[in-house]
Protein backbone atom coordinates (compact mmCIF):
# COMPACT_ATOMS: atom_id res chain seq x y z
CA UNK A 1 0.00 0.00 0.00
CA UNK A 2 2.80 2.40 0.83
CA UNK A 3 4.51 1.70 -2.51
CA UNK A 4 1.24 2.42 -4.32
CA UNK A 5 0.89 5.73 -2.50
CA UNK A 6 4.47 6.62 -3.35
CA UNK A 7 3.78 5.79 -6.98
CA UNK A 8 0.67 7.98 -7.02
CA UNK A 9 2.57 10.86 -5.45
CA UNK A 10 5.39 10.47 -7.97
CA UNK A 11 2.88 10.62 -10.84
CA UNK A 12 1.33 13.76 -9.36
CA UNK A 13 4.73 15.42 -9.01
CA UNK A 14 5.59 14.51 -12.60
CA UNK A 15 2.30 15.97 -13.84
CA UNK A 16 2.88 19.17 -11.91
CA UNK A 17 6.41 19.45 -13.28
CA UNK A 18 5.14 19.01 -16.83
CA UNK A 19 2.41 21.57 -16.22
CA UNK A 20 4.95 24.11 -14.94
CA UNK A 21 7.24 23.50 -17.92
CA UNK A 22 4.36 23.85 -20.37
CA UNK A 23 3.13 27.02 -18.66
CA UNK A 24 6.59 28.55 -18.84
CA UNK A 25 6.84 27.59 -22.52
CA UNK A 26 3.55 29.36 -23.26
CA UNK A 27 4.56 32.37 -21.17
CA UNK A 28 7.88 32.76 -23.01
CA UNK A 29 6.04 33.13 -26.31
CA UNK A 30 4.32 36.26 -24.99
CA UNK A 31 6.63 39.19 -25.78
CA UNK A 32 4.85 41.67 -23.52
CA UNK A 33 4.89 39.20 -20.67
CA UNK A 34 8.64 38.66 -21.00
CA UNK A 35 9.29 42.41 -21.13
CA UNK A 36 7.19 42.90 -18.01
CA UNK A 37 9.00 40.06 -16.25
CA UNK A 38 12.42 41.56 -17.03
CA UNK A 39 11.30 44.94 -15.67
CA UNK A 40 9.92 43.34 -12.51
CA UNK A 41 13.07 41.30 -11.89
CA UNK A 42 15.12 44.48 -12.29
CA UNK A 43 13.09 46.50 -9.78
CA UNK A 44 12.78 43.61 -7.31
CA UNK A 45 16.55 43.12 -7.40
CA UNK A 46 17.06 46.84 -6.75
CA UNK A 47 14.59 46.71 -3.84
CA UNK A 48 16.31 43.68 -2.30
CA UNK A 49 19.76 45.26 -2.63
CA UNK A 50 18.67 48.82 -1.79
CA UNK A 51 20.38 48.90 1.62
CA UNK A 52 23.60 47.62 0.06
CA UNK A 53 23.58 49.96 -2.93
CA UNK A 54 22.46 53.01 -0.96
CA UNK A 55 23.11 52.98 2.80
CA UNK A 56 20.37 54.82 4.66
CA UNK A 57 22.92 57.21 6.14
CA UNK A 58 23.23 58.84 2.73
CA UNK A 59 19.56 59.84 2.89
CA UNK A 60 19.87 61.74 6.16
CA UNK A 61 19.91 65.52 6.15
CA UNK A 62 23.37 65.60 7.74
CA UNK A 63 24.71 63.16 5.14
CA UNK A 64 23.67 65.27 2.14
CA UNK A 65 26.67 66.73 0.30
CA UNK A 66 25.12 68.17 -2.86
CA UNK A 67 23.59 71.54 -3.63
CA UNK A 68 19.85 72.01 -3.38
CA UNK A 69 17.98 71.35 -6.64
CA UNK A 70 21.20 70.66 -8.56
CA UNK A 71 20.46 69.39 -12.09
CA UNK A 72 21.69 65.98 -13.29
CA UNK A 73 25.47 65.76 -13.48
CA UNK A 74 28.26 63.20 -13.37
CA UNK A 75 28.21 63.13 -9.57
CA UNK A 76 24.41 63.11 -9.35
CA UNK A 77 22.99 61.35 -12.44
CA UNK A 78 19.40 62.28 -11.53
CA UNK A 79 20.11 65.55 -9.73
CA UNK A 80 19.41 66.45 -6.11
CA UNK A 81 16.40 67.38 -3.99
CA UNK A 82 15.80 70.46 -1.86
CA UNK A 83 18.16 69.09 0.81
CA UNK A 84 20.99 68.21 -1.55
CA UNK A 85 20.33 64.45 -1.48
CA UNK A 86 20.77 62.35 -4.60
CA UNK A 87 17.50 61.64 -6.40
CA UNK A 88 18.93 58.34 -7.61
CA UNK A 89 19.53 57.26 -4.01
CA UNK A 90 15.98 58.24 -3.09
CA UNK A 91 14.52 56.30 -6.03
CA UNK A 92 16.50 53.18 -5.12
CA UNK A 93 15.45 53.31 -1.46
CA UNK A 94 11.90 54.23 -2.44
CA UNK A 95 11.59 51.06 -4.52
CA UNK A 96 11.99 49.00 -1.36
CA UNK A 97 9.13 50.73 0.47
CA UNK A 98 6.75 50.94 -2.49
CA UNK A 99 7.16 47.29 -3.50
CA UNK A 100 7.00 46.07 0.10
CA UNK A 101 3.76 47.92 0.80
CA UNK A 102 2.36 46.75 -2.53
CA UNK A 103 3.12 43.08 -1.85
CA UNK A 104 1.86 43.13 1.76
CA UNK A 105 -1.35 44.93 0.74
CA UNK A 106 -1.87 42.44 -2.09
CA UNK A 107 -1.48 39.47 0.25
CA UNK A 108 -4.06 40.95 2.63
CA UNK A 109 -6.43 41.73 -0.24
CA UNK A 110 -6.10 38.31 -1.88
CA UNK A 111 -6.52 36.37 1.38
CA UNK A 112 -9.68 38.27 2.34
CA UNK A 113 -11.10 38.24 -1.19
CA UNK A 114 -10.34 34.56 -1.75
CA UNK A 115 -11.81 33.40 1.57
CA UNK A 116 -14.98 35.45 1.18
CA UNK A 117 -15.32 34.55 -2.50
CA UNK A 118 -14.97 30.81 -1.87
CA UNK A 119 -17.38 30.90 1.08
CA UNK A 120 -19.94 33.04 -0.78
CA UNK A 121 -19.86 30.75 -3.82
CA UNK A 122 -19.77 27.39 -2.06
CA UNK A 123 -22.20 27.84 0.82
CA UNK A 124 -25.85 28.39 0.03
CA UNK A 125 -28.54 30.02 2.13
CA UNK A 126 -28.01 32.97 4.41
CA UNK A 127 -24.24 32.51 4.70
CA UNK A 128 -23.61 33.02 1.00
CA UNK A 129 -26.23 35.79 0.81
CA UNK A 130 -24.69 37.77 3.69
CA UNK A 131 -21.18 37.48 2.25
CA UNK A 132 -22.41 38.51 -1.19
CA UNK A 133 -24.19 41.57 0.22
CA UNK A 134 -21.05 42.48 2.18
CA UNK A 135 -19.01 42.30 -1.01
CA UNK A 136 -21.54 44.41 -2.90
CA UNK A 137 -21.50 46.99 -0.11
CA UNK A 138 -17.74 47.37 -0.38
CA UNK A 139 -17.99 47.53 -4.18
CA UNK A 140 -20.50 50.37 -4.05
CA UNK A 141 -18.18 52.54 -1.93
CA UNK A 142 -15.27 53.95 -4.00
CA UNK A 143 -12.19 52.32 -2.52
CA UNK A 144 -9.91 55.37 -2.79
CA UNK A 145 -12.07 57.73 -0.66
CA UNK A 146 -12.55 54.89 1.82
CA UNK A 147 -8.80 54.29 1.93
CA UNK A 148 -8.19 58.01 2.49
CA UNK A 149 -10.64 58.08 5.40
CA UNK A 150 -9.16 54.98 7.03
CA UNK A 151 -5.57 56.19 6.53
CA UNK A 152 -6.39 59.57 8.06
CA UNK A 153 -7.99 57.95 11.11
CA UNK A 154 -5.15 55.51 11.83
CA UNK A 155 -1.55 56.18 12.81
CA UNK A 156 0.58 56.49 9.66
CA UNK A 157 2.96 53.55 9.19
CA UNK A 158 3.88 51.07 6.50
CA UNK A 159 1.78 48.27 7.98
CA UNK A 160 -1.22 50.56 8.45
CA UNK A 161 -1.02 51.76 4.84
CA UNK A 162 -0.73 48.16 3.63
CA UNK A 163 -3.71 47.16 5.79
CA UNK A 164 -5.81 50.05 4.53
CA UNK A 165 -5.07 49.20 0.90
CA UNK A 166 -5.71 45.50 1.44
CA UNK A 167 -8.98 46.02 3.31
CA UNK A 168 -10.36 48.25 0.55
CA UNK A 169 -9.31 46.34 -2.60
CA UNK A 170 -10.55 42.79 -1.93
CA UNK A 171 -14.17 42.98 -3.27
CA UNK A 172 -13.17 42.60 -6.94
CA UNK A 173 -11.23 39.44 -6.14
CA UNK A 174 -14.13 38.07 -4.10
CA UNK A 175 -16.52 38.56 -7.02
CA UNK A 176 -14.19 36.79 -9.48
CA UNK A 177 -13.53 33.89 -7.12
CA UNK A 178 -17.22 33.47 -6.29
CA UNK A 179 -18.15 33.23 -9.97
CA UNK A 180 -15.49 30.55 -10.51
CA UNK A 181 -16.57 28.60 -7.43
CA UNK A 182 -20.21 28.58 -8.59
CA UNK A 183 -19.02 26.92 -11.80
CA UNK A 184 -16.62 24.44 -10.21
CA UNK A 185 -18.95 23.15 -7.50
CA UNK A 186 -21.45 21.96 -10.15
CA UNK A 187 -18.92 19.69 -11.87
CA UNK A 188 -19.39 15.90 -11.69
CA UNK A 189 -16.27 15.10 -9.65
CA UNK A 190 -17.44 17.46 -6.90
CA UNK A 191 -20.85 15.80 -6.87
CA UNK A 192 -19.19 12.37 -6.68
CA UNK A 193 -17.02 13.48 -3.77
CA UNK A 194 -20.08 14.78 -1.96
CA UNK A 195 -21.96 11.54 -2.63
CA UNK A 196 -19.05 9.51 -1.21
CA UNK A 197 -19.33 11.42 2.05
CA UNK A 198 -16.64 14.08 1.69
CA UNK A 199 -17.16 17.05 4.01
CA UNK A 200 -17.22 20.70 3.05
CA UNK A 201 -13.65 21.30 4.23
CA UNK A 202 -12.35 18.36 2.18
CA UNK A 203 -14.24 19.38 -0.95
CA UNK A 204 -13.03 22.98 -0.70
CA UNK A 205 -9.40 22.03 -0.05
CA UNK A 206 -9.15 19.11 -2.51
CA UNK A 207 -11.43 20.20 -5.36
CA UNK A 208 -12.54 23.82 -5.18
CA UNK A 209 -9.32 25.60 -4.18
CA UNK A 210 -6.98 23.85 -6.71
CA UNK A 211 -9.31 24.84 -9.56
CA UNK A 212 -9.74 28.40 -8.34
CA UNK A 213 -6.09 29.02 -7.45
CA UNK A 214 -4.90 29.80 -11.03
CA UNK A 215 -7.48 32.60 -11.23
CA UNK A 216 -6.40 33.91 -7.83
CA UNK A 217 -2.74 33.85 -8.85
CA UNK A 218 -3.34 35.70 -12.13
CA UNK A 219 -5.50 38.30 -10.38
CA UNK A 220 -2.85 38.76 -7.69
CA UNK A 221 -0.38 40.14 -10.22
CA UNK A 222 -2.89 42.78 -11.32
CA UNK A 223 -3.82 43.69 -7.74
CA UNK A 224 -0.17 44.46 -6.93
CA UNK A 225 -0.22 47.22 -9.55
CA UNK A 226 -3.39 48.69 -8.00
CA UNK A 227 -1.85 48.49 -4.52
CA UNK A 228 1.30 50.33 -5.61
CA UNK A 229 -0.76 53.07 -7.28
CA UNK A 230 -2.92 53.41 -4.17
CA UNK A 231 0.15 53.64 -1.92
CA UNK A 232 1.54 56.34 -4.20
CA UNK A 233 -1.72 58.27 -4.05
CA UNK A 234 -2.00 58.07 -0.26
CA UNK A 235 1.65 59.07 0.21
CA UNK A 236 1.26 61.98 -2.20
CA UNK A 237 -1.71 63.18 -0.15
CA UNK A 238 0.45 63.11 2.99
CA UNK A 239 -1.14 59.97 4.46
CA UNK A 240 1.91 57.72 4.15
CA UNK A 241 4.65 56.97 6.64
CA UNK A 242 6.51 60.29 7.15
CA UNK A 243 9.66 58.45 8.31
CA UNK A 244 10.04 56.30 5.19
CA UNK A 245 10.96 57.24 1.63
CA UNK A 246 8.73 55.83 -1.09
CA UNK A 247 8.03 56.94 -4.62
CA UNK A 248 4.80 58.53 -3.43
CA UNK A 249 6.47 60.51 -0.65
CA UNK A 250 9.09 61.68 -3.14
CA UNK A 251 6.34 63.17 -5.29
CA UNK A 252 4.79 64.75 -2.20
CA UNK A 253 8.10 66.31 -1.11
CA UNK A 254 8.80 67.52 -4.66
CA UNK A 255 5.39 69.19 -4.85
CA UNK A 256 5.75 70.83 -1.43
CA UNK A 257 9.26 72.06 -2.26
CA UNK A 258 7.95 73.82 -5.37
CA UNK A 259 9.93 71.81 -7.89
CA UNK A 260 7.32 72.55 -10.57
CA UNK A 261 7.67 76.31 -10.30
CA UNK A 262 11.46 76.02 -10.01
CA UNK A 263 11.68 73.85 -13.11
CA UNK A 264 13.33 70.98 -11.22
CA UNK A 265 11.83 68.28 -13.43
CA UNK A 266 14.45 65.77 -12.28
CA UNK A 267 12.75 65.66 -8.88
CA UNK A 268 9.38 64.63 -10.35
CA UNK A 269 10.20 62.52 -13.39
CA UNK A 270 12.32 59.64 -11.91
CA UNK A 271 9.80 58.46 -9.26
CA UNK A 272 6.95 58.96 -11.72
CA UNK A 273 8.69 56.90 -14.39
CA UNK A 274 9.51 54.18 -11.84
CA UNK A 275 5.84 53.96 -10.80
CA UNK A 276 4.67 53.79 -14.42
CA UNK A 277 7.21 51.09 -15.32
CA UNK A 278 6.39 48.88 -12.34
CA UNK A 279 2.62 49.17 -12.78
CA UNK A 280 2.94 48.57 -16.52
CA UNK A 281 5.17 45.54 -15.90
CA UNK A 282 2.70 43.97 -13.47
CA UNK A 283 -0.13 44.60 -15.95
CA UNK A 284 1.80 42.98 -18.81
CA UNK A 285 2.66 39.97 -16.66
CA UNK A 286 -0.98 39.68 -15.59
CA UNK A 287 -2.26 39.59 -19.16
CA UNK A 288 0.42 37.05 -20.09
CA UNK A 289 -0.65 34.83 -17.19
CA UNK A 290 -4.24 35.08 -18.38
CA UNK A 291 -3.11 33.61 -21.69
CA UNK A 292 -1.23 30.84 -19.90
CA UNK A 293 -4.17 29.89 -17.70
CA UNK A 294 -6.94 30.31 -20.30
CA UNK A 295 -6.62 27.99 -23.33
CA UNK A 296 -9.24 30.02 -25.20
CA UNK A 297 -6.98 33.10 -25.22
CA UNK A 298 -4.09 30.88 -26.34
CA UNK A 299 -5.99 29.75 -29.43
CA UNK A 300 -6.58 33.34 -30.50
Amino acid sequence: MSSELLGVRAVKRQRRRRAVIESWRVYRRNLLGMIGLVILVFFVAIALLADVIVPKERLSVTGATGEAFAPPSAGYPLGTDELGRSILDLVIQGSQISLTVGFIATIISMVIGSLIGIAAGYFEGWTGAVLLRLTDWFLVIPFLPLAIVLASLLTPSLLVIAFVIGITTWPGTARLVRAQVLSVKQRPYVERARALGAGDAQIISRHILPNVFPLIFANTVLVVAIAILTETTLSFLGLGDPFSVSWGTMLEFAFEAGSISLGAWWYLVPPGVAIVLVVLAFTMCGYALDEVLDPRLRSR
